[in-house]
């Protein structure tokens, strides 16, 4: 599922409420420097990097989309960088996002300004000083163990480390949001299952670490590029929620 404008919705997501996405990735193919195997977008599938859409034509969309909602009284609780991959890659991030918070304060100032990232691009400083000024920092980690962060993201950095990408996250000194798929299955014959106890022991001690304002835990609710994927129990997730609970730390479930 691509989506094919700059903005789309509103919708009702499981975690934000009522959310207004934009889309800084083309229409028509999914630009992304992960490749999850759950990405409700599907496997990256052309080498051909398409044109971004730009600053100037994520302003226009956002201010007319926002003009029209206020003025019907129906402002979104949230407005949402995600769609067709990894929005922090775009060159113009910092400068759109002052973009947005302008935006939003001037039209919809109840609105809250998230954004949906694997966490890749933290090295810039531009992209920490944007997610640095942003109501919702939700930074994905999936898991505490390189191999399998590898089979269910797929980065495409021959050095990508999950415990360089934790340390980037525990730099926002508590206010970042971790959000974390979890699932079981098997991708091309191998099995995949980031809720063994050795997974959720290594995760949570991971998540102690880098003391996040809030940790977000869902399961598959989609159609998958990998086939045989499943999903875990609500059970399940509460009694991984209950483990981030006790550290003080909120843990919202998703199911």
């Amino acid at each position: 599922m691509l989506f094919d404008k700059v903005i789309f919705g509103p919708i009702r997501s499981r975690r934000l409420g009522v959310s207004l996405g934009v889309n800084l990735l083309p229409p028509t193919a999914k630009v992304c420097n992960f490749n999850c195997i759950y990405c409700e977008c599907g496997w990256n599938t052309t080498d051909r990097k398409p044109p971004l859409n730009s600053r100037q034509e994520v302003a226009s969309a956002l201010r007319s989309k926002l003009t029209e909602m206020a003025a019907a009284g129906e402002c979104p609780d949230v407005i949402t960088f995600a769609g067709n991959g990894e929005p922090t890659i775009h060159p113009d991030f910092e400068a759109i996002i002052d973009d947005t918070l302008a935006l939003r304060d001037e039209l919809c100032p109840t609105a809250r300004v998230s954004v949906l990232s694997n966490a890749t691009m933290l090295h810039r400083e531009s992209v920490r000083r944007a997610l640095a000024r942003v109501d919702n920092n939700i930074l994905k980690l999936d898991s505490a163990f390189d191999s399998t962060a590898r089979l269910m993201n797929g980065p495409q950095q021959p050095d990508y480390s999950v415990e360089r990408v934790a340390e980037r996250i525990a730099s926002f000194d508590g206010q970042a949001i971790v959000q974390t798929m979890f699932l079981r299955g098997e991708v091309d014959g191998v099995p995949v299952d980031n809720t063994t106890p050795d997974e959720v022991d290594a995760w949570v001690a991971m998540v102690a670490r880098i003391r996040p304002r809030q940790v977000m835990i869902y399961t598959i609710d989609r159609a998958t590029p990998a086939p045989d994927l499943h999903k875990v129990t609500r059970e399940e997730l509460e009694a991984i929620a209950a483990r981030i609970e006790a550290l003080g730390i909120p843990c919202s479930v998703s199911a």
